[in-house]
């Protein structure tokens, strides 16, 4: 992938980001930081019979964590839990080799943040969204 498309895309999804926002009667919530350059993340979840029905974060990050977020939510939303799960380590594995594998082959949003390899004190911002989308997929919310 060109680094111009990965600049293309994270520049999209920063300034405009997908499913921004508190989501109501979330079942699935978690808040993640990352202490070397202050982003912070809540991912919400709506989680109905094993799959993500619908999913949002809200707070205060970098484009590359924020695009990644937006990219998050448009790409768990519909598929069971232990698929979102799969995901998430698949694109571990993308922001830290570049290389596309498993679920994240063929999903050009995801292949597109592999790019962030390039710049290895950028991958935990990529990263924190998906980590904390486990967190959240580990913890349903309290009513």
């Amino acid at each position: 992938m060109s680094m111009e498309l990965y600049q293309e895309v994270l520049l999209q999804h920063s300034r405009r980001p997908r499913n921004f926002g508190s989501l109501e009667g979330a079942t699935h919530r978690a808040e993640g930081l990352n202490a070397l350059c202050g982003d912070e993340v809540t991912v919400e979840l709506t989680v109905e019979d094993g799959v993500v029905r619908e999913a949002k974060f809200h707070g205060h990050a970098c484009a590359i964590c924020t695009a990644s977020a937006s990219i998050l939510t448009m790409e768990v939303a519909g598929q069971p839990a232990e698929e979102a799960r799969a995901l998430a380590g698949d694109f571990r594995k993308l922001a830290t080799t570049g290389e596309p594998a498993g679920a994240v082959a063929g999903r050009t949003r995801l292949e597109v943040m592999g790019s962030v390899h390039q710049f290895p004190q950028r991958v935990k911002c990529a990263t924190l969204p998906w980590e904390t989308l486990v967190a959240a997929l580990d913890h349903p919310a309290t009513p």
